[in-house]
Parts: structure tokens; sequence; C-alpha cells
């Protein structure tokens, strides 16, 4: 054996032989727990977002670039809208899903199954029209005004100086729609089943106590329905969205197309619990055409991000993480940090979100990879427990150390004692001499470390002693 292994101040093997048993104690605890808790998630995950061109569509793609900093791949399901979103988390085919509030009727089973992760944002409902559509069924084809419910625009309010203001000429508009009751024997596009507007639109039309069989309506996917709107063939098309919505940014400014304003928005948010007021402000469009040139008041659901309650736990950290980044800025219906919020939630909050929601990132995550961050995070309590564990054990190690080094040098003691025992006053001992001479050549083929040689040599000179007591007889 090569003296840099023979000449250390420890025995390795010694020492791994004493401390061993406990390290694999330890080791065999931590991959129960790491089994048990499952602390990394996996890195795959499939999100169910919306129709092409959608402001789900863009969203989802954010979320995807976010999470793919942390090596987690976002597998983008496009889907016919919310609706679609929620049939397809009640089927296991998404781990997550934008749906918008009032979607559909909820089942029992989906309280156990589904969970929120806080509401992003509010989709106002979008009613777009002809301006020409509006202004021939407000008039006959002989230049007479159609009976119907009373219009706005029947005089104009004068200011406090007796001129009438720009708002109210722009209410004043002939045509200009501003109750659903006028939407009767209209051509109007309610989306498809699957984007919940259809299911939306039917509850709002009823609290209207308007026959949806006067109405023609059409169920087009969104870019098709658009086009045949703006080609004539349809009167109105109405669908919620989010404004970061490329087909509501091109309709809002489309000459000839208005939205049409719900001055009982307060009313709606009353009679369902899923709607809010919301306020498109003066210009917000565009600030120098002065689009829209007056406050438009809407009436918006809440969308929030839905998971199934089998998804990873630290995947739904990273979500809620992405969308602090992502709906916390102001916009056309919200001001800085108002969203991500957890009000308006049909379900259940998840855990993570009330953990996360309005938090910087953990610690941990600032200063290492997400997947080390993340390991320590969710089995730190498990580690302090088997550390607390094996703190009183590991103190048997040493003892147990210097017992296995000195043992290999105080069994020599005992044949030691046994020769010297079998000496005899007169007679032949030659044969002792001879178990002395194997006794001590044996001796000094033993290897300890340097700090236990004392023992060593002190097993070498007593050997000594009890040769010169042989010789002496």
């Amino acid at each position: 054996m090569p003296k840099t292994i023979r000449y250390t101040l420890l025995s390795l093997r010694d020492l791994w032989a004493s401390a061993g048993p406990f390290i694999v104690l330890a080791v065999a605890m931590l991959m129960l727990a790491y089994w048990w808790l499952d602390p990394n998630p996996p890195n795959r995950v499939t999100l169910a977002t919306g129709p092409a061109q959608s402001a789900y569509e863009e969203f989802g793609r954010r979320y995807a670039k976010i999470l793919a900093e942390d090596g987690i791949e976002v597998v983008l399901l496009p889907s016919q809208g919310s609706a679609h979103n929620l049939q397809l988390l009640r089927e296991g085919k998404a781990d997550l899903g934008f749906v918008q509030g009032g979607t559909s009727e909820q089942k029992p089973e989906d309280e156990e199954n589904l969970e929120s992760l806080g509401s992003l944002f509010v989709e106002p409902v979008w009613l777009f029209y002809r301006e020409e559509a509006a202004r021939k069924a407000a008039a006959g084809s002989d230049g007479v005004r159609r009976a119907g419910p009373p219009q706005a625009s029947t005089a104009p309010l004068p200011n406090e100086k007796g001129s009438v203001t720009p708002l109210a000429r722009e209410a004043t508009s002939v045509g200009a729609l501003n109750s659903l009751t006028q939407l009767q024997g209209w051509r109007i596009n309610v989306g498809t089943p699957g984007s919940g507007i259809p299911s939306l639109m039917n509850k709002l039309l009823e609290s209207n106590k308007v026959d949806i069989t006067t109405l023609k309506t059409s169920e087009l996917e969104q870019t098709p329905a658009t086009v045949a709107f703006l080609e004539g063939n349809i009167d109105a098309i109405v669908f919620a969205s989010a404004p970061e919505s490329l087909m509501v940014q091109m309709l809002l400014q489309t000459p000839g197309v208005k939205l049409m304003d719900f001055p009982q928005s307060e009313a709606y948010s009353r009679r369902f619990a899923f709607l809010s007021p919301a306020l498109l402000p003066r210009g917000v469009v565009d600030l120098a055409a002065n689009i829209p040139a007056q406050d438009v008041r809407l009436v918006a659901p809440t969308t929030a991000l839905i998971n199934r309650t089998g998804t990873h736990p630290a995947l739904l950290q990273l979500f809620v993480q992405a969308g602090n980044q992502i709906h916390s800025t102001a916009g056309w219906f919200k001001r800085a940090r108002e969203y991500p919020n957890l009000t308006n939630n049909e379900l259940p909050i998840s855990a993570e979100a009330e953990r996360s929601i309005k938090s910087d990132k953990p610690f941990l995550q600032r200063y290492l990879s997400f997947w080390v961050a993340n390991l320590v995070e969710r089995m730190w309590l498990v580690m302090g427990i088997i550390i607390a564990i094996m703190l009183p054990l590991s103190r048997i190690v040493p003892p147990l150390y210097e017992f296995r080094v000195r043992s290999r040098i105080f069994k020599w003691y005992g044949q030691l004692r046994d020769i010297e025992n079998r000496i005899e006053g007169t007679g032949d001992n030659s044969a002792l001499f001879e178990e002395l001479d194997t006794l001590e050549a044996r001796a000094e083929k033993i290897s300890v470390p340097l700090s236990y040689t004392n023992e060593l040599y002190a097993l070498r000179s007593n050997i000594h002693l009890v040769r010169k007591k042989l010789q002496r007889l």
C-alpha cells in the first residue's frame, strides 16, 4: 500500500464503516421523502388557449415564453374558446386553461377537480354593429322613424352655458344602439358554441325579454364572422375578449363600425355575479384621433386561469409568477397591479395562487436556478426533520470510529498476555520466542492513522518488554 495512503490522519475505511450505516439511512429517508413529496415538476404542461388571433392565444404564447426560461415546455392547445377550454379541463386533455366567468353551468365535481389561479383580466362584451344597419333600423324606407324602444338621442342635453356638449351630440346620433332590445330583426353573429358567448348572450337577451327567435343569429368563428360583418352580410358581431385581441383593435378603428354602449352596466353587474361594469375611456384607443369619441360603458365577465387539481404545485407557482408579469401592467380597463387578484372566482382558489399572487419570486429563485431552488424549498422541512434525527445519532460515530481503529492494535494484546502467562522459570522457552517474533512481525504490518501511532508503538514496546523477560530467564 502506498505511503500516501497508509500515513494519513484518518482512516477512510474505518470512517466509512463507522458512519456508513447512518449515511445510508439518511439517503434512504431522503429518497423516500423525494418519492412522497415529488418536488420537481414535469417539464411539459398543456395550456388550453383559444381560437386563432384571439387574446387567449396571445397570452398563451407569453406564458410559454416565460416558462421556457425555466426549462418548462408549455404545449398550447387551440380551442374554440372559454367553454371548450372548460370541457378540455374536465376531460383531462389540458392541465390549465383560460375560462371566462359565466361560461357554462358548473357541475358538482368541478369544485373537487378544478381550481382557480386567480382572476387575470376582464373581457368586455364587445358588440360591434354597422352604422349603416343602425340607421336603417332606426328609420323605415320612407324615412319615417320605426316604432320601437325610445332612443337615447331624442333630445340633446345642454350644458350650463346652454350649448350642447360633444358627448351629448355623440349620444344623440341617429341610430346609436344602447339597448339589446334594439337588436330585434338584426343579423347577428354570437360566436361559436365553444366560446361561451352564445350562452352569455342568451342570458343577457333573456334578461331584456328579447325573444331570440326574432334575431337572425349565426355561430361563425371570429375571423370568418368579421369578414362577413365587414362585407355587410352581418349587421352585428359580438364576442368577449381582452382589448389585446387584434380583432378588437381593428374593429375599434374601422370607419362605419360602432361599439354598442351599455348604459345599464351597473344593473347587469347586480343581476349577474360573474359580470362587472367596465368603462372604455374616451380617446384610450387613439388619443390623436379621439377614438372612441366618448366614454363607452360595457359589461365584462372576468377571466381566470383554471387548473386541474392534479397539476404539480411547482408548475402552478410558475404560472402565477408569469401571470404577475403579464397581467399586472395598466390597461384600458385596469390600473397597474390591479390584476391578477383573488376576486370574482367561481371555483376554489389554489393554495399556490394565495401564496404567490402579488408576491415577488421566492428568495432562493432569485439566486439559484428554478429546479435547484424548487427542490430546496419543497424539501427543506423534510431535510430539517432528517437532520434533527441524524444529529443525535451522529454523536455515536466518533467513539465508534476510535474503537474500530484501536481494536486493530488491542486485539494483539490478548496473544501477548497469553505468551507472558506461559513463561516458565525453568525449561525451554524457544517456542515462545518464535511466537513473539511472529507477533512482532505482524505488529510491524499494522496500518493505523498517524493520530493513533502512539498506540501502535506502545504495543511494539510491550512486545519488547516480554522478550527481555524471556531473555532473563
